[in-house]
């Protein structure tokens, strides 16, 4: 395949991505265009355009994505209540698909041959970024120099920085204690002091949340709107999906909500442990799951908690752009036609617990349900015949079974 002529790179500007964007020049000779994404990650991201523009990027994208993140991927991913491996909120895996539509609409704009990432050939990332490429675009070419360059370790990445001119922030020089990849639904911390599964994270590796036993000794509460499915209030207060994921990040991050230390199975085969904090999302999730409970009949509800494993691993893996995704993705929506009303959660000390629930699509029945006198909306007799109907294949296996033991 003929080398690229130009290429557009998810770049951060940082260390990693701006030594590809050089080496990119260097190896190739091509033109570099620059993609930096604000997620919500919390960071200045004016002096990455600099740095781009320092180093000779032909064009530079900076885009505010926060509210198309929300939006179009995390509330979707939401609905379907998903998450990996009983415990994992998916905050790095809903990212990849946004960043590299972007990547592959930008290279359509630039008449770019080809798309880059930062991604190392033992994680995620790596195949997150390829398959929806790909996906997007079956003939856009995909540079990932991780798994081409000869800079197998700090020590060269550092030589190739300073003969390139590029700059390196002093602490940067060292080793860091651990990697981070952050957006508004998430903190993720890997590597280095976290690398060992038996040993306590470190205290300062939290970024967002108070530690449990440093939140406030008295409870709060507060109420979360929703509408078909997505979350559109908090306390009252109308917002927009970015608007509220940021509010309920504020709430539950003040309480201590949402801190995981996870060893997940990842695609590529092995094992790794990281330290999540999803506060806003820890929210969200014990929200959507109480709206369900009263607006969702059963055998909707129980076949929804069916596909989830498959659905949350699909975004695990990559695959947000699959024909089964989308499939599933159909279905889920279907669901959430009546799934409006409000929930109220008592935040408390890392928990964030519901306390109260109502909808006026609600399907709970008090007349139904009551220990009371129920002025004949259920008439008991007719459990008796329910329960012999169910119970006749039972009764033929055991009579089967006494039979042949004589």
């Amino acid at each position: 395949m003929p080398a690229p002529k130009k290429v557009v790179l998810a770049y951060s500007g940082g260390l990693d991505t701006s030594i590809i964007l050089k080496w990119l020049q260097t190896e190739y000779g091509c033109e570099v265009v620059t993609f930096t994404a604000d997620l919500g990650q919390g960071e200045e991201l004016e002096p990455a355009r600099a740095k781009a523009e320092m180093m000779g990027a032909s064009a530079i994208y900076v885009e505010d994505v926060r509210e198309e993140f929300v939006r179009d991927f995390v509330f979707p991913m939401f609905r379907a209540n998903a998450v990996y491996e009983g415990l994992y909120l998916l905050g790095t895996s809903i990212a990849r698909p946004l960043i590299s539509k972007r990547l592959v609409e930008i290279a359509h704009e630039v008449g770019a041959d080809a798309v880059a990432h930062g991604a190392t050939g033992k994680g995620n990332d790596q195949v997150r970024f390829e398959l929806a490429a790909y996906a997007l675009d079956p003939n856009i070419k995909v540079i990932a120099p991780w798994r081409e360059w000869d800079l197998t370790s700090r020590t060269k990445l550092l030589e190739f920085a300073e003969a390139n001119q590029i700059p390196v922030a002093k602490d940067k020089r060292g080793e860091a204690p651990f990697s981070v990849d952050a957006n508004l639904l998430h903190t993720s911390s890997e590597g280095k002091v976290l690398e060992d599964p038996a040993v306590d994270a470190p205290d300062y590796v939290y970024q967002r949340t108070v530690a449990p036993e440093d939140a406030p000794n008295e409870p709060e509460y507060i109420e979360v709107g929703f509408e078909r499915g997505d979350a559109v209030s908090v306390n009252g207060e109308a917002l927009s999906p970015a608007e509220l994921l940021t509010k309920l990040n504020e709430l539950g991050g003040k309480h201590g909500c949402g801190r995981l230390d996870l060893v997940e199975g990842r695609f590529v085969g092995m094992k790794s442990r990281g330290i999540y904090e999803t506060p806003g999302g820890t929210l969200l999730l014990e929200a959507h799951r109480a709206i369900e409970s009263i607006t969702l009949d059963r055998g909707a509800m129980h076949l929804k908690d069916q596909l989830m494993p498959q659905y949350a691993e699909l975004i695990y893996n990559g695959f947000w752009f699959s024909p089964e995704r989308t499939m599933l993705q159909a279905a889920i929506d279907a669901s959430q036609t009546h799934v409006t009303g409000t929930v109220r959660l008592k935040l408390y000390k890392g928990h964030a617990r519901t306390v109260g629930r109502w909808s006026d699509y609600s399907l709970y029945s008090e007349a139904h349900v009551t220990f009371e006198d129920d002025a004949g909306a259920y008439d008991q007799k007719d459990a008796a015949g329910f329960i012999q109907l169910n119970a006749l294949r039972l009764k033929l296996l055991a009579a089967r079974d006494k039979r042949i033991k004589g």
